[in-house]
């Protein structure tokens, strides 16, 4: 794969989106993010190594209606594996 297939299918797995919903299941390994661009729903694991970190940029862009950049786990996955603000 040459370096612009690269770059095309990380710009696949990057989605600029804005935090409609989060919810917090009791039990679950997960909570579930629901962003007003997507009919889908998103789960950021628990397991995940930044989940606290994540989860508070989550609530505060929610809060304000900011738009994030939202790393997913594939193409087709709704595993939230990263968020950024740029």
């Amino acid at each position: 794969m040459n370096e612009s297939q690269g770059d095309d299918r990380e710009s696949l797995l990057l989605r600029r989106m804005t935090v409609a919903h989060i919810r917090e299941p009791p039990g679950r390994d997960y909570v579930e993010v629901m962003f007003y661009e997507s009919a889908r729903f998103y789960q950021l694991p628990r397991e995940s190594p930044s989940f606290e970190t994540t989860l508070q940029l989550l609530k505060e862009a929610a809060a304000v209606g900011e738009s994030l950049t939202i790393t997913l786990a594939s193409v087709d996955s709704d595993v939230i594996e990263g968020v950024a603000r740029q």
